[in-house]
Order: structure tokens, then C-alpha cells, then sequence
């Protein structure tokens, strides 16, 4: 974690994916929040939650288009990837008054099927994505993607958030098997940089698009799961 100086309005303001100020991402943070988060670290933790549990994490279908991509579309329609989920929280804590910001990463053992895995091409997953919050001076990583019914399916331990230490990836999962471990770091974005993003997928996961290239193949990440205990 390190501290930084806040003054760029630019991790407040509303943008084309980050739309905090429309009505879905309003009712989304005011469903979210209890009446006891009265604080910036209370209401991104009840927060992140909310968007962990909430929102249902989906490789397969997800809308890649630039509307499917927004807030406002992901706090409507409940399901996304990291990207949809993460833009989401991210939005949400901007419209709290708390800077936030993009992080894209490749990764390796991201959770994933055997089929996914096979349409990936490998074990790395590129634009890996998660929220960067500043919270009591200091910068935070927080990653409210994978949801706890998925991880049970997958046997990973939900990943928590208390709001003073990095959220990050599943090192390591119940059973002992390292399950996600970073590998290249693309860097902190005030808003989702969409071409950067889409043109990395397409080159790194081409199996994955679906035929017309607006979003990943059909599947369902729950049905493709080992029953629990099974290997």
C-alpha cells in the first residue's frame, strides 16, 4: 500500500464506463449500504460486499460492448467478469465521495474450468481487473469479483475485504493448491481504457469471443464446476 496525493479530480469524476451519476448506480450503493456505514471505510467494505455477493461473476456471455461495460448496465442486469464487476464497485465508491481507480493485470490459475481453461489457450488470464481505493490516506487494492457460491463450487476461500489491507488474489486455496498468482501489471486507469482492453482479449483468448467478437463464448462457469470434493 502507499500513500498518494488525492488532488486529481480525476478519481472522483464520472465517465463513460464509471457513470456514477445515473439512477442505477445510485439505487445500486443505496441498496448496498446499511444505515451503520457512515464512514468512507465502512461504505466501501458494505460496498464491496454487495458487489462480491450481489453481482453473479460470468466468463461465458459476458457483453464486451462499451454499454454492457458501464456501471449503470452492471448494477441493472446483476452478472459481469471481473471488468463489469470491478467497474462497478469502482463507480459506486466514486459516487460515495471516495477516489477509486481501474487495475489491470494478466494472471495464471485465475478460476476457471477445464473448458475455460481450453478456450483461454492456457492458464493465464489477460485484463485481469480490480479497484484501487483510497481509503485513510492510503491506496488499497480490493477485488469484489469471484462471489462466495462460486467459490464454494471451485473450492477457493472468498477473498475479504476489511478496508486497510489489499484484497488481492486467492494465493492459495483451501485445499493447499496454489490457485492465482500474478505475472504483469498493466497499470492504474481513472476510467476503463475499452480499445486497449478488448484488443488484448482478441489477441490473447481469440477462442473466447463469441462469432460476432461483442462478448465471450456461451457457457455457465457453476455447471462446468467440479462437484464438491471431487479430484
Amino acid at each position: 500500500m502507499t500513500t498518494r496525493n488525492t488532488e486529481d479530480p480525476s478519481t472522483l469524476r464520472a465517465t463513460l464506463f464509471l457513470d456514477h451519476t445515473s439512477p442505477e448506480v445510485h439505487d445500486f450503493v443505496a441498496d448496498a449500504l446499511p444505515a451503520g456505514a457512515t464512514t468512507p471505510t465502512a461504505q466501501a467494505v458494505a460496498l464491496y460486499y454487495a458487489v462480491r455477493d450481489s453481482v453473479r461473476y460470468e466468463v461465458y456471455d459476458a457483453d464486451l460492448s462499451r454499454t454492457g461495460l458501464r456501471a449503470s448496465t452492471v448494477a441493472r442486469t446483476r452478472v459481469g467478469m471481473c471488468l463489469h464487476k470491478s467497474v462497478l464497485y469502482a463507480a459506486g465508491l466514486r459516487s460515495l465521495g471516495v477516489p477509486a481507480r481501474l487495475v489491470l493485470a494478466d494472471v495464471r490459475n485465475h478460476l476457471a474450468s477445464d473448458r475455460l481453461i481450453q478456450l483461454l489457450g492456457g492458464d493465464v488470464f489477460h485484463m485481469h481487473c480490480y479497484a484501487s481505493v483510497f481509503l485513510d490516506g492510503r491506496w488499497v487494492k480490493a477485488t469484489p469479483v469471484f462471489n462466495k457460491a462460486l467459490c464454494r463450487l471451485y473450492r477457493l476461500t472468498p477473498l475479504e475485504f476489511d478496508g486497510t489491507a489489499d484484497s488481492l488474489h486467492h494465493s492459495f486455496g483451501p485445499d493447499g493448491r496454489r490457485h492465482m498468482e500474478f505475472l504483469r501489471h498493466h497499470g492504474e486507469f481513472n476510467d476503463l481504457p475499452y480499445e486497449r482492453v478488448l484488443a488484448d482479449l482478441r489477441a490473447a483468448h481469440p477462442r473466447l469471443l463469441s462469432t460476432d467478437g461483442s462478448g465471450f463464448a456461451e457457457g455457465s462457469l457453476v455447471r462446468e464446476a467440479e462437484p464438491p470434493g471431487a479430484g
